[in-house]
């Protein structure tokens, strides 16, 4: 996340997703559907990494927005604030032992920040606890 939701540069995480059904929504899911041909052997993700610049985006109509890492983070960024996020994604982690392994370490870095006294929390914003890296997946 470079700091800006509208900011197209941004790199997309297809796991989270707010959609509101429409025609330019449609439109938008054959046309990534269909892109997949055009980038063979590429993950969903790569591919509208690939699109997400295409000029039939901005005829449609579409309007896009990323999510903040502040509150959505993820393996390859995590949150900056154990105070803030609301989730965290097993992303840049390829196989399912390699995120639960790295999501148990998420769990356990969030049970040590919750059982610190409540003031010790709010300190955190000043001297955050860090999430410590999943060994087993690339970060």
């Amino acid at each position: 996340f470079k700091g800006k939701s509208l900011d197209v540069n941004n790199f997309p995480n297809t796991r989270f997703s707010y959609v509101v059904s429409n025609q330019r929504s449609i439109e938008f899911y054959k046309f990534w559907y269909e892109s997949r041909k055009k980038y063979p052997g590429l993950h969903d993700q790569d591919v509208l990494n690939k699109i997400k610049h295409d000029p039939f985006i901005k005829k449609i109509g579409l309007k896009k927005r990323f999510l903040d890492t502040l509150y959505f983070g993820g393996f390859c960024q995590p949150s900056r604030d154990f105070n803030q996020v609301c989730t965290m994604h097993a992303n840049c982690c390829t196989g399912l032992d390699n995120k639960v392994h790295g999501l148990n370490l998420v769990l356990q870095d969030w049970q040590a920040f919750m059982s610190r006294p409540s003031s010790s929390q709010d300190k955190a914003l000043a001297k955050p606890l860090p999430w410590r890296s999943p060994k087993k997946c690339r970060v």
